[in-house]
């Protein structure tokens, strides 16, 4: 029998977008899969060693429930993203689903292959010494060698 593969390109690197990455490969993970992420772009925040950087944006985000409906100007106010962030984490909490980091840790302990695009490590000047311990350097023709190969591929 044939082992089914995912492939998962992470390009964002805000608080609601790192979730989808590491859910959808700890599940396939656990179902048997071979699964690879690709970490470009603004999706490499998700690789470094300090995730208490990453944050929501209730700007430009309509479909986000807020307690309240705020206008688009208050959306824009100093400290609306820290704000929106912490309360959001506070929610996830409270409803006992699992932090950024607890879901990284069980991705590398299921195996999951974490790929950071080389060229956006070198565009942004980033320190490979920036990022966890694990990490596979390669560029996108790396990825593509795996991700034409898969049974399903999705870009976060």
């Amino acid at each position: 029998m044939t082992t089914k593969k995912m492939a998962i390109i992470a390009s964002k690197g805000t608080l609601d977008m790192a979730y989808p990455p590491f859910i959808l490969a700890s599940t396939a993970a656990a179902l048997g899969y071979e699964v690879q992420i690709f970490f470009t772009f603004y999706g490499l925040q998700l690789l470094r060693k300090d995730l208490s950087d990453v944050k929501i944006s209730p700007l430009a985000n309509p479909a986000m429930p807020m307690p309240v409906p705020m206008p688009v100007f208050v959306q824009m106010l100093p400290g609306m993203e820290s704000m929106a962030t912490m309360m959001m984490k506070q929610k996830m909490k409270k409803k006992g689903v699992a932090s950024l980091e607890e879901l990284r840790s069980l991705c590398q302990e299921a195996e999951v292959k974490f790929i950071a695009c080389q060229m956006t490590v070198d565009l942004f000047e980033f320190e490979k010494s920036d990022f966890i311990d694990g990490v596979e350097w390669g560029g996108a023709a790396m990825f593509m060698g795996f991700a034409g190969d898969t049974d399903v591929c999705l870009f976060v």
